[in-house]
């Protein structure tokens, strides 16, 4: 059996497009074609969580892309989390610790192909998401929430000698203002932070960068590699060790450069420090040789560098490049696996539909149909080599629009239901409702049917439109309600919650324009961005992420 998961695909954007998705359209003709139902909320940690499980969120605990402490307040990320390693003996600025540490899925529950390996079935799952670290389970690439080496989702680095910028963070990346002095700039590429001192500074490295003084092209070297780039290229992946104890410990990390002016001007991008899949510091396949065999690949959890476009350091045609070479990685495993697979349980997972969509979608049509159209192509490639088995094409969630951001604890203390401190914070102690997250909203003291009637009672003054179409209870379980919220806000299209709502901030105003790049979402009512389903002729009564996985244990008796 081979499952191929394709995130973000919409069953709408299929049937407007067929004439140009033969390998779809025959497999509809041929098999079957159904909307998938997705999860309440319908965020890809939660979807693909209830796919690996066969439980709701309820059960297996992911309900936002990020959770809340209930003592403090202080958000984490929901689907995994490290521990560190525990009683250290100092010796000068660094402390060495007496063993490793290591880092914990908090998604509960049993994966399904962790139940087929149990049974003895062959299984390979690459990049599945929320699977890091990856299961000791057949053969695995962790996909979907695997940090880069700096311990982040993904953190671009931009280095430019342009007179009105400065130093700075940005959401999703770092703004380094640099001065080129005869044609040489010495870069500072900040890696990991170094466990092994007390004051965990990140470690670096320098990349040299050596431009030619008549043509647009420059020489990069970090350590002993070195390579050359024009303006308006990108480089092959560059290795770097990042010292932790020099000359005794080093941390292997990779990256690539994009140059994107080197003349008059200097602006040279610098991608998040991927772990190197060849020699890994963090577990990113199993076995290791695993990964080491695919050669290196971009292994943080999501590729495509959406927050360079959404920051303005690239502008779309370089940002559709950079999806270009995450691409291609994808199709060269793709294929590798393909080649691997003989018999048992192939999962194989596509991110550019997804990410493309949010920049793409309903505004640049005909380059999102182009990803649809590679996805396409990778699905008859199996159909020719591997006709004999059965065969399922799956989403975990559709799209939308997203018009107008929701800032949902502004609107919360116009209601009187959150409290504003002297300083601007919410003040916990008077506060009875509040949001953290895309669609979570905790209750400490107001009345759940009082609130879920006013929201969805809430219009917006731009037309009149309902903000929000369905408000759900949670019920998690006895081992989730430390951290499950009370309520999901169901959005209507067109509306999401801001980026200042998942952070649990309180803007000035309770809706705005969406100005960004990211122009369209799906953390809405569930029932408005429904996945895909086709299948080779399986029969699948409940189409539901949440029936796929005893679908595919009932094929392995």
């Amino acid at each position: 059996m081979i499952v191929i998961g394709v995130d973000g695909m919409d069953p709408g954007f299929v049937e407007r497009h067929w004439n140009d998705l033969p390998n779809l359209k025959q497999l509809r003709d041929t098999g079957t074609f159904q909307r998938l139902r997705t999860t309440t909320p319908p965020q890809s940690p939660v979807a693909w969580s209830t796919f690996i499980t066969g439980l709701d969120p309820d059960d297996h605990g992911i309900f936002d892309f990020v959770h809340r402490n209930p003592a403090t307040h202080e958000l984490f990320l929901s689907t995994e989390r490290t521990i560190g390693p525990g009683f250290r003996i100092p010796l000068g600025p660094y402390e060495i610790p007496l063993r490793s540490g290591r880092v914990e899925s908090l998604r509960r529950g049993t994966p399904f192909w962790k139940t087929l390996a149990d049974r003895g079935v062959p299984v390979s799952v690459i990049r599945m998401p929320t699977n890091y670290p990856p299961l000791h389970a057949g053969h695995e690439i962790a996909g979907m929430g695997t940090p880069d080496l700096r311990g982040t989702q993904s953190t671009f680095a931009f280095y430019t000698d342009a007179a009105d910028q400065t130093t700075r963070n940005v959401s999703g990346g770092l703004i380094r203002r640099v001065d080129v002095v005869n044609h040489h700039v010495d870069l500072t590429v900040e890696g990991p932070p170094n466990t092994l001192r007390r004051d965990q500074a990140y470690s670096t490295i320098t990349l040299t960068v050596d431009i030619d003084p008549n043509e647009p092209i420059a020489r990069l070297q970090a350590g002993q590699k070195m390579a050359i780039i024009r303006q308006g290229e990108w480089s092959g992946w560059i290795r770097a060790d990042f010292p932790l104890i020099p000359h005794v410990i080093s941390a292997r990390g990779m990256f690539r450069v994009f140059a994107k002016q080197l003349h008059p001007g200097f602006e040279l991008y610098v991608s998040p420090i991927n772990i190197d899949p060849t020699r890994p510091v963090l577990p990113v396949a199993y076995p290791s040789s695993f990964g080491e065999d695919l050669g290196r690949f971009y292994t943080v959890g999501i590729p495509e560098d959406t927050s360079a476009i959404r920051q303005g350091v690239f502008d779309l045609p370089q940002f559709l490049a950079q999806t270009r070479l995450v691409w291609e990685d994808e199709n060269r495993m793709w294929n590798q696996a393909l080649d691997r697979f003989q018999t048992g349980f192939l999962f194989f997972y596509f991110s550019s539909v997804d990410e493309n969509s949010h920049i793409l979608w309903g505004r640049h049509d005909h380059e999102l149909l182009k990803i649809y159209r590679k996805v396409d192509g990778a699905i008859g490639e199996v159909r020719r080599r591997q006709s004999d088995a059965a065969l399922i094409v799956m989403s975990d969630h559709g799209f939308s629009t997203f018009d107008r951001a929701v800032n949902l604890n502004t609107w919360l203390l116009e209601q009187g239901l959150l409290a504003r401190a002297a300083d601007g914070k919410i003040d916990w102690a008077n506060t009875k409702a509040y949001a953290i997250g895309l669609n979570a909203l905790y209750l400490s003291g107001a009345d759940r049917d009082d609130v879920r009637r006013r929201l969805l009672e809430w219009r917006d003054p731009q037309g009149d439109r309902q903000i929000v179409e369905a408000v759900s209870v949670t019920h998690p379980a006895p081992a989730n309600r430390a951290v499950a919220p009370d309520l999901i806000v169901g959005y209507a299209p067109g509306y999401r919650g801001s980026w200042a709502t998942g952070l649990g901030e309180v803007p000035g105003t309770d809706l705005e324009d969406n100005n960004d790049a990211w122009i369209a979402d799906h953390c809405i009512n569930a029932a408005d961005v429904p996945g895909v389903l086709f299948t080779n002729g399986l029969r699948v009564p409940d189409a539901s992420l949440k029936s796929l996985s005893s679908v595919i244990l009932k094929l392995f008796p």
